[in-house]
């Protein structure tokens, strides 16, 4: 992913500027083409706003009038739109007008569509979050998705690979007016946005996602049930009452028997089979959700489990099934594995069965 902005991808946003403001040196793109191989995708693109920084002149309306032309150009798409609206963004915050930062707003709108402004609104809504979540608010009735998606995403609490923006957790409550006229939005890519955004919101405020949910299920469309599903995922492997009441799970006389592991080893890059019977000692009907954890090893030793959904079924009084699943340890980019003693558990609309322990062996002179 480094090479997304690579020297080619420099040269292709030097020669689009070129192309509308002849008289720019563009000295800090030209060295920024020399030393951008070999840095991670972040410090790219930190180098090329920087770049963009010194060689644009100053002022906020400067960037502007450049920004409004380059666009206009063919040659001006994909990666190399990254880092311009970070230039963008910091333009408009040092300028420190209203006049100025509204119209930054404007110019991430019209950028987003091309590749996407949501790391660069992040710095906006640090800058002066209401301000920012005002904008965005009215982002939702725009008729571009691109434009609308930027609302949800970029005001996510936890939004992935950006930076955070203390005020949205210390304020969840603050993007409910964006979320909830999105959540039935006609593009899958918006309601996916939102549906993450309200999962985000679970890890800071609980309570305010279920009487989110609660409401879009009282004014549902026929995507409605997936946006709400998926947005209370976490709520429901950490067995919240009140999300799984909302998904119609039920049944508080469950039992869950210890898991019979196909081995008590299992090499690096291998597989690990399960079994668990799980049960329904009430003297009603039972829907339940049932997922797995597996207690990973950390790199300090610490065991940290992850939950994993696993699946929903309805049990009648007495009634018990036997649920079956295999878990790869084979290498993924997300996650890193150590050896030593883990454990698995299975859990039933959160009744949790006895930890089964197994031993995830070390590669060779590995510790």
């Amino acid at each position: 992913m480094d090479e997304l902005i690579s020297p080619h991808v420099v040269v292709r946003l030097r020669d689009s500027l070129e192309a509308v403001a002849p008289g720019l040196e563009l000295t800090g793109l030209h060295e920024a083409e020399r030393t951008v191989a070999g840095r991670r995708l972040r410090d790219r693109v930190d180098l090329v706003r920087e770049a963009l920084l010194g060689d644009v002149p100053p002022g906020f309306p400067a960037a502007e009038r450049t920004v409004q032309d380059v666009i206009a150009t063919p040659g001006f798409s994909g990666w190399m739109v990254w880092p311009v609206t970070e230039f963008v963004a910091a333009r408009a915050i040092d300028d420190g007008s209203p006049s100025a930062f509204d119209a930054g707003m404007d110019l991430l709108a019209v950028l987003t569509s091309m590749l996407s402004s949501e790391f660069a609104v992040r710095d906006m809504l640090n800058a002066h979050p209401e301000r920012a979540v005002y904008t965005m608010r009215g982002w939702t009735g725009h008729p571009d998705e691109h434009v609308r998606r930027l609302a949800s995403e970029g005001s996510r609490s936890y939004l992935p690979w950006a930076k955070r923006v203390p005020w949205l957790i210390a304020h969840p409550d603050a993007t409910r007016g964006i979320i909830d006229r999105l959540y039935r939005d006609p593009e899958e890519y918006v309601r996916r946005s939102v549906a993450n955004h309200l999962n985000d919101l679970s890890r800071v405020d609980p309570r305010l996602v279920t009487e989110v949910a609660g409401g879009w299920q009282g004014e549902p469309d026929e995507n409605t049930p997936w946006v709400v599903r998926h947005g209370l995922r976490t709520l429901i492997k950490k067995a919240d009452p009140q999300a799984l009441a909302l998904l119609g799970y039920a049944g508080d006389g469950l039992r869950v028997d210890r898991p019979e592991l196909s081995t008590s080893t299992v090499p690096q890059g291998g597989e690990l089979g399960f079994t668990a019977m799980v049960t329904n000692d009430g003297d009603t009907d039972a829907t339940v959700a049932i997922d797995y954890s597996i207690g990973f090893v950390r790199a300090n030793g610490a065991v940290s489990p992850k939950t994993f959904k696993l699946t929903s079924r309805r049990l009648a009084p007495g009634e018990s099934i036997r649920v079956a699943k295999t878990h790869s340890f084979r290498p993924i980019t997300t996650r890193t594995y150590y050896p030593g003693l883990h454990f698995l558990t299975v859990q039933a609309n959160g009744t949790l069965s006895p930890r089964a322990d197994f031993e995830l062996e070390g590669r060779a002179g590995s510790r």
